[in-house]
């Protein structure tokens, strides 16, 4: 297949220098665009292979938001990979989540404000959602895991600042927490100094014997 050249018509010319022949094949219109395209509409995509990539224990996460690709101002998209029995470990943020799995088997858990728990496991091609405010985890299931995307309703979220159990405990004295659980402060000796993210962990069991309690399953609307 002959490369994409910057001509359309009697005008342009061929490229003599370096070029990209993958990339430029993504963008016809680009490189040549038609006489009515003034170079006014904002680019629509970026592509993931281009993000920074957060390398975890156990897995990864690359976002892309309203800093990458300035149109998207309203959504945020996260592609995450845990591996299987990896933890992305209990959090909460004030935009919604929706979350779509591309490959892989696993768990979602989510405490709604009341106490109620809800639990699932989820596979290729299923969805989930999270209203904002409502803490959650998601683990990764045999055989190999998952790799999943999430959307958020706000392109300037970033994922690496959600509000994670492990930080906030962190940074809790733990006189104080003692005091709030009600437990020795010994119980607190072994807790994580820093943040997780993300972090490997065991395969969990069968659903229904691994299944958080809580106050019940959350009312239905």
């Amino acid at each position: 297949m002959n490369p994409v050249q910057p001509i359309r018509g009697e005008k342009g010319a061929p490229i003599i220098g370096p070029t990209n022949p993958a990339r430029e094949a993504q963008s016809r219109d680009r490189l040549g665009p038609p006489s009515t395209d003034h170079g006014t509409l904002p680019s629509l995509k970026w592509s993931f292979a281009d993000c920074h990539n957060r390398l975890q224990p156990g897995g990864w996460a690359r976002q892309t938001t309203g800093r990458e690709l300035q149109i998207a101002q309203a959504l945020n998209c996260v592609n995450m990979r845990l591996k299987a029995g990896a933890v992305r470990e209990m959090h909460w943020h004030k935009p919604d989540e929706w979350g779509y799995v591309i490959k892989g088997r696993m768990r979602v858990t989510a405490v709604d404000q009341d106490g109620h728990a809800f639990q699932d496991d989820v596979d290729e091609g299923n969805i989930w959602n999270f209203p904002g405010g409502i803490p959650h985890s998601l683990q990764g299931l045999e055989p190999d895991g998952s790799e999943f995307l999430l959307v958020f309703n706000d392109g300037n979220l970033n994922e690496d600042e959600t509000f994670l159990v492990t930080d906030f405990l962190a940074h809790i004295p733990k006189d104080v927490l003692a005091k709030n659980f009600g437990v020795p402060e010994s119980a607190f000796a072994d807790i994580p100094k820093e943040e997780l993210y993300i972090f490997q962990s065991k395969v969990p069991g069968p659903l229904a014997a691994d299944r958080v309690v809580g106050a019940g399953p959350p009312p239905s609307a």
